[in-house]
């Protein structure tokens, strides 16, 4: 099942845009993890409630109601050939490393930004 040309394919890329770390390299994911809470929820205050306590299942739902559902449309329409493989399989093993280290990962977060305030 292919997507509609121009279309469907489009609403695709425009979806990942803002989302592509989470399907490249797991340092890439991880930087700009560790940025955007960083940024939301110490230094311009942005959250209301502790990131460190939903970031971790947060992270896990996003990849599997979100991420990697785009990934596989993404493939599925083949807008970037061979790389579309590389992008979803990307998608699964950063979220796979998030599973394992994620919540490890959140609390030394926590415990550097606490340390800097």
């Amino acid at each position: 099942a292919g997507c509609v040309p121009n279309f469907s394919c489009s609403i695709y890329l425009i979806s990942d845009h803002d989302v592509s770390h989470t399907m490249q390299h797991w340092h890439i994911y991880r930087k700009w993890n560790i940025l955007l809470l960083i940024y939301l929820a110490y230094r311009a205050g942005r959250m209301a409630a502790d990131p460190s306590t939903f970031w971790y299942k947060g992270e896990l739902g996003f990849f599997d109601n979100y991420i990697i559902p785009l990934a596989k449309k993404l493939k599925d329409c083949n807008v970037f050939e061979v790389s579309s493989d590389e992008y979803l399989n990307y998608a699964k093993n950063n979220r796979a490393e998030w599973e394992d280290r994620g919540e490890e990962i959140v609390q030394e977060l926590i415990a550097e930004c606490s340390s800097v305030k």
